[in-house]
């Protein structure tokens, strides 16, 4: 099963605020224009999200994931996995199971807040694929986990 992760984060580094907001990547240059989500998630199979960004998302109207939460989805045929949420991005990639990062960094510095990488028992090296510069300076590059 292939196992992606697509993210917003600020420039330096942070998918949320301290107390898990992320209104800027909304904002000027944010995620708000297209750059690619919609495409990404019709490969998308399903999705497996942490709880605290499942508190905070599962009020967006219309909801931005498409795909119900599955269990064994391996069993079930699913060929595509999206993972999100920062502590479930982090545990999957500790446990070497990403494959494929899509970074979107928005053209804002916060200065604090949650990061996207945490602690790891191990050095990750990624293969570049592609960057590429959205409307408003949103930048978007892909990487995959290299094995």
């Amino acid at each position: 099963m292939k196992t992606s992760v697509f993210v917003g984060t600020s420039l330096d580094g942070f998918i949320a605020r301290a107390n898990g907001a992320f209104d800027f990547l909304k904002g000027e240059g944010g995620e708000g224009g297209p750059h690619g989500y919609d495409e990404f998630m019709a490969t998308v199979d399903a999705l497996v999200i942490g709880r605290n960004t499942f508190d905070i998302v599962r009020d967006f109207d219309p909801w931005p994931y498409g795909q119900k939460i599955v269990s064994l989805l391996a069993a079930r045929g699913f060929q595509h996995l999206y993972v999100d949420g920062g502590i479930t991005i982090q545990r999957f990639l500790r446990a070497g199971m990403i494959q494929r990062i899509i970074v979107n960094r928005v053209p804002v510095l916060i200065g604090s807040g949650i990061p996207l990488f945490g602690p790891l028992d191990r050095d990750v090296r990624l293969e570049h694929v592609r960057t590429q510069q959205y409307a408003g300076g949103l930048v978007q590059s892909e990487y995959v986990v290299a094995g």
